[in-house]
């Protein structure tokens, strides 16, 4: 007589102990990951155990080949469990924008929000080596300028508790086509008042267009935004993007001026979540010099976006044109140790803002124009938005200074006692090796303080930092003005978690 065969009643999967599976699943790669959250509601109770706090992984690749960069990091940022909320990635000059667009766009799917831009050197530990570097085409010897230029940083995060969107600064369509920064505000406040029931996003990561002034955009949301709300960015880089939002992915002839990675409180978080928050840092890299000027007359070069002014010393009569205000500058860095340092002015303006039917406020701020030149007639320098009467002073790129000012930054850091599970560096493209005599100084206060962590970063021309002032340092503090657009200065973001209270 034949035995009858037991079958079984409960799959085999559901045999697994819950530790055991833990231990399996948490060591997969985010594609099998994703697969295992649907075998069953035990493997999906466990993976979203796994997944309970936040994470960033980021990947640096300096190979020349676009196709072989994007697989590297891609490789490395996904070779743990991970659902993307939101991506960035930077690139060299040497590839393609569009062609990079393409490629992670295709691998990375169709709903999670995505920045890409270039920069002038990229900062992240290599996928291969897991080496961390700065990288930029001057820092290096010559055998590795053309990696660096076609290299890739690409950084993924998973922010349980916030929500993340891509929300673009539209031109208008008429001629002249202008920005709209009231526009570019209330689609960030409709945004965050959608997700979170209140209009103050945690956070906001923006990428600028270089053919942009983006001093005025930053001063609208400086005045619109509250002070814990954190800003971080590229003043100056050409950029692609997509939104979770379809209606959001401009084309054809509209025009985005920046793009701005929204980070907002999740009004639907479960109770078991902790909360993220988002801490920034300066190291400063200019030094003030010489006395306050008073600018007398001024005028615009639009063409070239540029300013042509005479100006005379705080509290004399005399009215100097650029060289002889240069001359006495340069009298005053006679004994300066940087060679050729770049000078700027940093004029203190006094401006009425308001958005939209709010009432108008008056908002001092401190704005840095690189200086071209003086002649016998002007002193001409970078930039718009100067009017007879503002008072400015000159600045230098002082590396001592930046070293200081990079110390600062690492003991702010360290002060805070919180969870940091990833940050992001925006450093200016004229600090790195060849600005300090060593390596690896732009991301030390990051690197020192919080090692293993994931970090990412660039160097721009142009960062954007703002903050509380309890980590923006003691450089920022002595200007009464705001100040958000930085010159030879590094901008650090730190991402930290706190878990939920046991009891809520």
């Amino acid at each position: 007589m034949s035995k009858t065969k037991k079958h079984r009643t409960t799959p085999w999967f559901e045999e697994i102990n819950g530790d055991v599976l833990q231990n399996i699943l948490e060591r997969l790669p985010a594609t099998w990951f994703a697969s295992a959250t649907c075998v069953s509601k035990q493997w999906n109770r466990v993976c979203n155990r796994i997944l309970s706090r936040p994470k960033l992984a980021s990947a640096l690749s300096l190979n020349p080949s676009l196709d072989i960069a994007v697989k590297e990091v891609f490789d490395k940022a996904l070779s743990e469990p991970i659902r993307p909320h939101f991506a960035i990635a930077n690139i060299g000059s040497g590839f393609s924008l569009i062609d990079a667009f393409r490629l992670i766009t295709k691998r990375l799917g169709p709903s999670t929000p995505l920045i890409i831009s270039t920069a002038s050197g990229l900062i992240g530990r290599e996928a291969l080596t897991n080496e961390f570097r700065e990288v930029k085409p001057d820092s290096e010897a010559d055998s590795y300028v053309e990696a660096i230029d076609t290299g890739i940083v690409f950084t993924l995060g998973y922010v349980p508790g916030l929500k993340v969107d891509a929300i673009p600064l539209l031109r208008t369509a008429k001629e002249p086509q202008v920005a709209m920064p009231d526009k570019f505000v209330r689609d960030i406040k409709d945004y965050t008042a959608s997700v979170s029931g209140c209009t103050s996003p945690v956070g906001i990561i923006m990428f600028g267009d270089p053919r942009v002034d983006m001093k005025p955009i930053i001063d609208v949301l400086d005045y619109a935004m509250p002070e814990e709300t954190v800003i971080v960015g590229d003043e100056r880089g050409h950029f692609l993007y997509r939104s979770g939002n379809e209606t959001r992915n401009v084309s054809g002839s509209t025009k985005s001026d920046a793009i701005a990675l929204i980070f907002a409180r999740d009004k639907d978080k479960s109770s078991g979540i902790g909360d993220i928050q988002f801490h920034v840092a300066l190291s400063n890299g200019v030094s003030a010099v010489g006395p306050i000027y008073k600018a007398v007359s001024v005028r615009v070069n639009k063409p070239d976006c540029t300013t042509w002014l005479t100006a005379k010393r705080e509290g004399d009569m005399d009215i100097l044109d650029g060289q002889r205000i240069l001359d006495d500058i340069y009298d005053e860095m006679e004994n300066h140790t940087d060679e050729s340092p770049d000078l700027y002015i940093g004029v203190t303006k006094r401006r009425k803002y308001c958005i939209e039917s709010e009432k108008t406020r008056l908002i001092t701020s401190l704005a840095l124009h690189g200086v071209i030149e003086g002649n016998e007639e002007c002193l001409y320098v970078n930039g718009v938005n100067i009017k007879t009467g503002d008072y400015f002073q000159f600045y230098h790129s002082d590396s001592n200074f930046a070293l200081s000012s990079s110390s600062d930054a690492y003991v702010n850091l360290k002060s805070l006692k919180k969870e940091v599970f990833g940050g992001l560096i925006f450093a200016c493209c004229g600090r790195g090796e060849s600005f300090f005599g060593r390596c690896n100084v732009d991301s030390y206060p990051l690197l020192e303080n919080f090692p293993g962590v994931p970090l990412a970063g660039i160097f721009c021309c142009g960062e954007i930092g703002r903050g509380p002032s309890s980590l923006i340092g003691e450089s920022n503090k002595e200007k009464s003005a705001r100040y958000c657009m930085h010159v030879y200065s590094t901008v650090y973001l730190a991402m930290s978690h706190t878990s939920a209270c046991p009891e809520c």
